[in-house]
């Protein structure tokens, strides 16, 4: 399936010696949705998201710190894309045909134009996220600014390309974003322990756990499988070992913090839902 999107000739010529430099061939295909979604991304948290976040909630936006501000505004950009990159990748995953006809060889080396335009538009995502994790790791992090580079390396990786067709499964991680964006905006609006806020938590944890741990996990030990046949087939393309662990690395990383937020998930939807203990359970609790 073709991107969907024409290249314009001009910017494929201009990215061509950076493609060749880092041996991403099919780079300056898809340039024009990397660099128009990054710079985007941009405008949207440095202008659209406080502008409009002042005028929607009044009494809130102007109130906060401004580290939180940084982080409202990063997160109105992420839900944005999310609910974009998600409806994007699904409908790639559903429509191109290319890509239910590959073989353990083909997944590893193969590529369809379809889902680069996909790996573009999540590309210039993470490189937005990558930029902004950096320029406020005391807000984000520093497990926002290691998701940003191994997300990126991952999709960069899909344009030389290796291993496009799981970059484009990966990309339903963001399937939980949505919805941990939404839990994270009702804090700062004082819903936190509403029936409103635990629905979504429960539905956060359910989808997180599904899209991020189960398929996340699945789609890694395939992607491994198919890997190691591509290394081991005779006469077909061999993988550099290089490679392979860069992107086998980077998708480690991710899928480590994925349980590790997890885990942080579960442990504040606790606290903040449970009931406290009083003396009473106590004294049964002892009995």
């Amino acid at each position: 399936m073709r991107d969907p999107i024409p290249a314009p000739g001009s910017l494929v010529q201009f990215a061509n010696p950076l493609a060749r430099t880092l041996s991403l061939r099919t780079l300056p295909l898809h340039a024009h949705e990397i660099l128009p979604s990054f710079t985007l991304y941009t405008f949207l948290n440095s202008y659209v998201a406080p502008f409009a976040s002042e005028r929607l909630f009044p009494e809130t936006y102007p109130s906060l710190h401004p580290r939180t501000k940084v982080n409202w505004n990063a997160r109105a950009v992420s839900l944005l894309q999310s609910c974009c990159i998600n409806t994007a990748a699904l409908a790639v995953i559903y429509l191109d045909k290319d890509r239910w006809a590959m073989g353990p060889r083909e997944r590893v080396w193969g590529y369809t134009g379809a889902s680069g335009m996909v790996q573009g538009f999540a590309a210039g995502y993470f490189l937005w996220d990558l930029v902004i994790s950096a320029e406020n790791m005391d807000v984000h992090g520093p497990g926002a600014l290691m998701h940003a580079v191994s997300a990126l390396a991952v999709s960069l990786l899909g344009f030389r390309p290796f291993c496009n067709y799981y970059g484009l499964n990966f990309v339903l991680y963001e399937l939980s974003t949505p919805l941990l964006n939404i839990h994270w905006f009702m804090d700062k609006l004082g819903m936190t322990g509403s029936t409103a806020q635990l629905v979504n938590g429960i539905a956060l944890i359910t989808t997180f756990g599904a899209s991020r741990l189960v398929w996340g996990t699945y789609q890694s030990v395939r992607m491994y499988q198919d890997i190691w046949t591509a290394f081991e087939t005779p006469g077909g393309l061999p993988v550099p070992p290089w490679l392979a662990m860069a992107y086998v690395l980077s998708n480690t990383t991710l899928s480590v913090l994925n349980f590790y937020w997890f885990g942080k998930m579960i442990t504040t939807l606790r606290k903040r839902f449970e009931k406290p203990r009083t003396e009473d359970d106590e004294i049964d609790t002892q009995k």
